[in-house]
């Protein structure tokens, strides 16, 4: 496998970003929903080991954390507040709002403007801020038209509780409904060399300055169903396929913000180290011709 290097630049191999013309990220962030318990619900076996897992994130570089109050619900804020306030300047921290759990595996939407006010001053507690740096909105919800859970955002955006808006489970029509109503700085969908149905949203990411942020950029089954070619790159440089997944999505657009997540040291290590990966022009033909 590709090795970490010096643990204060690992990130910063994979260049950055800004996010709204004011806020600069590395481009290998790091993704807070699995330092939860099984399913994402309730608190992680070993608490401190998950609070250990956030500070070495900042040690490897990285600047950008992603998180959400359904991620527990609440512990992966909470966690992130208590390992990490206070925090470093450079350090953005994105969260979001919009689905509701009732149990492990289990999630609803809830795009209500009393809810999103909720969930919004819940975050800032648990996350002790004043002001959240990128707000999403978590998903659409059906029974909500979009107008209104937007322009709670939009709202929550005036009165200063938020800096930046950001939207996760879009389609390019609910983007373009949105950014009539609000500055749109980011997209968070489901994407990864193996699922690309958001191929287009990335070109307008790109094209318009926005980040796209992969949620399950690792893919699991996918990824692996993709293996031949990934195992094949990964061996030509000594790497894991999990890293050459990860070196993919940093060659696939500059407004792409990976944010892989784990529970685990030694993986944030190497999904860090991924950063340092640089492929030849032929490998991403293969990769992406799959």
């Amino acid at each position: 496998m590709a090795d970490v290097g010096d643990v204060t630049t690992g990130a910063a191999e994979a260049g950055t970003l800004t996010l709204g013309g004011d806020l600069e990220v590395r481009r290998l962030g790091y993704g807070a929903m699995r330092i939860t318990g099984s399913g994402i619900w309730g608190e992680p076996s070993d608490q401190e080991a998950a609070r250990g897992v956030l500070r070495h994130a900042l040690e490897l570089g990285v600047n950008f954390i992603d998180t959400a109050d359904s991620y527990g619900p609440e512990v992966s804020e909470r966690l992130i507040g208590e390992a990490l306030h206070p925090y470093p300047d450079d350090l953005v921290i994105a969260t979001k709002g919009g689905l509701t759990r009732s149990g492990p595996g289990a999630w609803e939407p809830d795009g209500r403007p009393e809810h999103l006010r909720e969930a919004c001053e819940g975050s800032l507690r648990r996350l002790r801020l004043d002001r959240i740096d990128v707000y999403q909105l978590h998903r659409v919800d059906p029974q909500v038209p979009l107008e209104a859970s937007v322009g709670t955002l939009a709202e929550l955006q005036s009165e200063g509780k938020v800096r930046h808006v950001g939207l996760s489970n879009v389609s390019a029509g609910q983007l373009e409904a949105a950014r009539e109503i609000v500055p749109v700085v980011s997209i968070q969908n489901r994407y990864s060399v193996a699922e690309r149905e958001s191929d287009p949203l990335v070109d307008v990411c790109e094209r318009d300055g926005l980040a796209f942020i992969p949620w399950f950029p690792l893919a699991a089954g996918s990824v692996s169903e993709h293996a031949g070619p990934l195992e094949r790159v990964a061996r030509a440089h000594a790497a894991s396929p999990a890293q050459i997944a990860l070196a993919w999505l940093l060659h696939r657009s500059p407004a792409m913000l990976a944010i892989p997540g784990t529970s685990s040291v030694s993986h944030l290590e190497e999904n860090v180290a991924a950063a340092g990966l640089r492929l030849s022009d032929d490998e991403l033909e293969s990769l992406a011709a799959g």
